[in-house]
């Protein structure tokens, strides 16, 4: 496809980032890491109009942001961890799994949704038309295999179809690639790629660019519905002691999510300046109002992820609701 998604795959501030943990913040700054893709709009919204900055400064605080870009929820959590960053943003169940590893410790915890976006597995193998027809003879392309929001999403569904121990089936036939590299991959054909579990603009690239790229399913028939897909998460320690900063990263979020609601045509804009993407506009105000995605920063259904996941073992730890694997200032506003 002529106007392929392309983005760097260097950080925005160094590869220093994810070598091992630094200093402990000091309040009036923040480093925040976002992931490839329009799912993550909400915060190009907040990097170009300096939402952050903005908040800050209403509480007397000149806030320094800054910004990376890394692809998978793998490296996003060894960061979070690592002291390297100080919010990161993945799906739901990547969040989930590091809230229940670090509870008690660390105490990650989510601040915001970033929207509720479906996910299509697609395909160019002709003989497919259902999970159950994957074999061991394909290739299933996912941002982090075995730990990611489309692999815990495709562990949920296959233990739904073949029992709670056989889970994690198609881990097996999963590889690790950005989405830009596999859709590319699916766009060509020829490589040993030939599905993806893809998220926007990524399966509306490959579905126009190849005709032999066919949906299998989506992660809201998986799901029952409408779901949040990725999220935005934090430490205790970041929350608990930078009060004003976190306030102000917060209210920016929200801020850029009505943004994006009342003016989807200058979000496009934005999308396209901040990420200097060579998609068609036209493309990126059709994703944007498309009523599948919906970029709110309420958590929405979450909570199945919670439940399906605890119940396949892949957390220990059983949460009783939403609030608490989110920080309380989400505690404000509707949420599933």
């Amino acid at each position: 496809m002529k106007h392929l998604f392309r983005t760097s795959l260097s950080l925005l501030t160094g590869l220093g980032l994810l070598l091992g943990a630094t200093a402990a913040q000091a309040e009036g700054k923040i480093r925040v890491a976002q992931q490839f893709g329009i799912a993550y709009l909400i915060l190009d919204v907040v990097q170009d109009q300096k939402l952050i900055e903005k908040h800050g400064k209403a509480q007397g605080l000149d806030i320094q942001v800054e910004w990376a870009q890394i692809s998978g929820a793998t490296a996003m959590n060894e960061a979070l961890l690592a002291g390297s960053l100080d919010v990161v943003s993945a799906g739901v169940p990547p969040m989930l799994t590091l809230w229940d590893r670090t509870k008690g410790k660390q105490n990650v915890k989510a601040v915001a949704a970033l929207g509720s976006l479906p996910n299509y597995l697609i395909t160019t193998n002709p003989n497919i038309k259902k999970l159950a027809d994957f074999g061991e003879k394909d290739r299933i392309a996912v941002p982090a295999a075995g730990t990611g929001f489309q692999s815990r999403t495709l562990q949920i569904e296959t233990a739904k179809l073949f029992g709670k121990d056989n889970a994690k089936k198609y881990d097996a036939i999963s590889v690790s690639l950005p989405h830009p590299d596999a859709t590319a991959a699916l766009i060509a054909g020829g490589t040993e790629i030939n599905a993806h579990f893809s998220s926007a603009p990524f399966y509306y690239q490959a579905l126009a660019g190849n005709p032999k790229v066919r949906k299998v399913l989506s992660s809201y028939d998986i799901l029952g519905g409408p779901a949040t897909f990725n999220v935005l998460y934090s430490t205790q320690k970041f929350h608990d002691e930078n009060p004003k900063t976190y306030k102000a990263f917060y209210a920016a979020v929200r801020e850029a999510a009505e943004f994006v609601r009342k003016d989807k045509a200058a979000a496009a804009d934005i999308f396209i300046r901040v990420q200097k993407s060579k998609l068609d506009p036209a493309l990126v105000k059709k994703i944007i109002e498309d009523p599948e995605n919906d970029f709110s920063a309420n958590p929405q259904n979450t909570y199945i992820y919670a439940d399906k996941l605890h119940a396949i073992d892949v957390l220990k730890n059983k949460a009783t609701s939403w609030k608490e694997y989110f920080f309380e200032e989400a505690w404000a506003h509707p949420g599933s």
